[in-house]
């Protein structure tokens, strides 16, 4: 039998690699960004067509490489950033695997121009599939240029299972937002499709934060600065009113390198409690500063996830360190005495001279001397004056009959007309009819399901469930969810149809989002439109929103957009048109539906069931929780 193991082709390796760190087309640009931030640039260009399907450039004035460095980096496992094992613990830059390179040759076509500042003429190195196919002199700025053309062209399943552009872009920008975080000294300019989206000049970490995620941010946030021997933490948190319910701004950062820590986040969220809702989430950017052999960072190909060696310490100086922030910039509730009636305490000073009290007596005073004798001060001159009353005038007219409009104590109780025990609810039955509540918004007056027994009453329990009598037995209906099937199935077939009802506002709601929002926003557009949102392009990402969909009033518009964004931005174009419609009617009719604990009249709990029984599955909400339950009478019995 003949040998049966063989070493793998490189370009076949190459692939491999490629699939643990080429995942899409955010990776590319991560590995040749750190690339360039360990290159030394100050300036670095990013030109992207079609969301780096089709071409991902990267422009930097870094250090540059030579003839034979140019050549060589594309070559698995080189590199120049580590040379032993022991270097792994001691890292101090970004790529250091030596599989970026090869691996995006490996599965795109790649052309490098390159120099040195000390060359006179750079290097130019053209590689497709992991087959070089040539290299030769050019001129060319200093640094390196990287283009990046047609990634997965030879794996033709990965560039299937490519998302849509918009969302592409997306994860895009979420990479990019990293990268410009933690490197606020270097100048970031990113183009798509000859648009530019950002362009950041070189300043400090809140300018930084300002120029990419909108002006309101520059009032919220509050400085962190803590120096220890294990630890330097710097960077902000935001005041807990502007945390969000989605879409938070969370960033670690250790040693200029973007990280996932799920126990610092729970530091911080926990210096958040009692100031936040359970549901909201804070926003912060924080920057860790420890010595490179005590974590480790070749755990996972995207080196994201990072193992601390003293996590404990660490995790209580963050934890002090943001509470310290929260406390001094007030953003924690404190009690406030009022002082307006505090008694004037004076302080003792041991070297003051301190005069004795003196006290007035009057000599003279005799209070047994009678008024006007003497030269003393009469004793009635210390009493307080009284007003002369003659009791006579109260007993006036006392046994005279009382005027016509005073009851007197002896007349007949009939005559006053005070109803009694016996027929007090008739006296209250010919009193006008109390007008019903207002129906809620949003729901029609159709008569309730044959299901319902004659003369069914509805009572409402805990402010949340609704109870009435049906044929069967005993009706238990989740008002808000049945609520939220209602409004899904009419926003979902207005949707459809084009013909969901607009409500313009009489102050447009100016609403920002990020560049990763804005992203998605206009993927979403005609579906917007639809449900009837009325938004104005106001350039900035910010957006005016001129009509909101009716039966919404109240609702937090900008929340509402954010959570649309977020249900839409979950799945590629592969899924079907309906998918997302679906979704956003579901977000929508959740966010208008009648919250839980809000009281109903009987009029309103009428027609919310009977709108729900007249629907084609009314037990189950789109997402498949369950909206009422019947008991049985027989079940009923059992228990007595």
């Amino acid at each position: 039998m003949s040998d049966v193991i063989h070493l793998l082709p490189d370009s076949v390796a190459n692939q491999i690699a490629a699939g643990e760190v080429i995942q899409r087309p955010a990776s590319v640009i991560k590995e040749l960004v750190e690339n360039a931030v360990d290159a030394g640039a100050t300036s670095i260009q990013i030109v992207l067509k079609e969301a780096g399907r089709t071409l991902i450039q990267i422009i930097d004035n870094g250090k540059g490489m030579s003839e034979t460095d140019a050549r060589l980096a594309f070559e698995r496992h080189a590199t120049s950033k580590i040379r032993t094992a022991d270097d792994l613990f001691t890292l101090r830059t970004m790529g250091f695997r030596g599989e970026a390179l090869a691996s995006i040759a490996a599965i795109a076509q790649v052309e490098l121009r390159t120099r040195r500042e000390e060359d006179e003429v750079g290097t130019c190195v053209r590689i497709s599939a992991s087959r070089c196919e040539g290299q030769e002199s050019v001129s060319t700025p200093v640094g390196c240029n990287f283009a990046v053309r047609n990634i997965f062209f030879n794996v033709p399943a990965r560039r299937r299972f490519l998302k849509s552009n918009q969302v592409e872009l997306s994860a895009i920008l979420n990479e990019f937002e990293r990268m410009a975080l933690i490197n606020t000294g270097i100048a970031f300019s990113l183009i798509h499709n000859d648009t530019e989206l950002f362009n950041l000049p070189a300043s400090n970490l809140r300018q930084r934060i300002v120029s990419l995620f909108g002006k309101g941010m520059n009032t919220q946030l509050l400085s962190v600065e803590v120096e220890t021997s294990l630890i330097t933490v710097s960077g902000y948190v935001c005041r807990p009113e502007a945390a969000r319910k989605r879409n938070a701004l969370q960033y670690f950062f250790v040693n200029g390198r973007y990280m996932r820590h799920p126990a610092f986040h729970k530091a911080v969220t926990r210096c958040y409690e009692k100031l936040i809702g359970a549901d909201e989430m804070p926003n912060y950017f924080l920057n860790f500063k420890v010595d490179p052999d005590t974590i480790d960072v070749n755990i996972h190909p995207t080196k994201t996830e990072i193992k601390f060696e003293n996590e404990q310490p660490i995790w209580q100086i963050v934890s002090a360190a943001v509470r310290e922030s929260l406390g001094k910039f007030n953003a924690v509730p404190s009690i406030d005495f009022d002082t307006d009636d505090a008694p004037d305490i004076p302080v003792y000073h041991p070297g003051d001279k301190v005069a004795q009290p003196q006290m007035g007596v009057d000599t003279t005073y005799n209070p047994f001397r009678a008024s006007g004798g003497g030269g003393g001060t009469s004793a009635s001159a210390y009493r307080p004056s009284r007003p002369d009353y003659d009791w006579k005038k109260l007993y006036e007219n006392f046994t005279e009959p009382a005027s016509a409009d005073i009851p007197v104590a002896d007349s007949p109780v009939e005559e006053r007309n005070i109803p009694s025990k016996a027929n007090f609810g008739m006296q209250f039955s010919d009193l006008p009819e109390t007008p019903a509540a207002p129906v809620i918004s949003g729901l029609d007056s159709a008569a309730p399901s044959g299901d319902f027994a004659a003369g069914a009453m509805y009572l409402q329990f805990k402010g949340r469930y609704i109870l009435t009598s049906t044929k069967s037995g005993l009706m238990i209906i989740d008002q808000h969810r049945a609520h939220t099937r209602i409004l899904f199935e009419r926003y979902i077939t207005g949707i459809r149809t084009r013909k969901c009802v607009s409500q313009r506002v009489l102050f447009p709601e100016m609403i920002r989002l990020t560049a990763s929002q804005a992203a998605v926003l206009a993927t979403v557009t005609e579906e917007l439109s639809a449900l009837g949102f009325e938004l104005s392009d106001m350039g900035q990402y910010s957006y005016a929103v001129n009509g909101v969909p009716s039966g919404i009033e109240g609702v937090n518009v900008q929340q509402l957009v954010d959570q649309i964004i977020e249900s839409a931005s979950g799945k590629g174009s592969g899924d079907a048109l309906s998918d997302v419609q679906e979704r956003m009617a579901m977000v929508l009719a959740e966010a208008a539906a009648i919250p839980v604990g809000q009281l109903l009249s009987p009029v309103e709990m009428e027609r919310l069931a009977g709108d729900l029984l007249q629907l084609e599955t009314p037990r189950y909400t789109a997402d498949g929780k369950s909206v009422f339950t019947v008991i049985s009478t027989d079940e009923i019995a059992k228990r007595f």
